[in-house]
């Protein structure tokens, strides 16, 4: 039972990491700083994932 709950918690991380990196790219920060928010999402998952939430770059919206 454990081992079905902890996977889909991985799971879940993945899918908002991914998600979180595919925003980064499309923010409109500079280059350096779009690198650094991605390789901070790619080691530290779920701190990265929290930090990137509060204070990334957000995505340019065009309306």
């Amino acid at each position: 039972m454990g081992f079905e709950i902890s996977g889909l918690f991985g799971l879940i991380i993945l899918i908002a990491d991914i998600w979180a990196i595919v925003n980064v790219f499309q923010s409109g920060a500079s280059t350096g700083k779009k690198v650094l928010w991605i390789v901070l999402i790619l080691i530290l998952p779920v701190i990265g994932l929290i930090l990137w939430f509060f204070a990334g770059p957000k995505t340019s919206r065009v309306s």
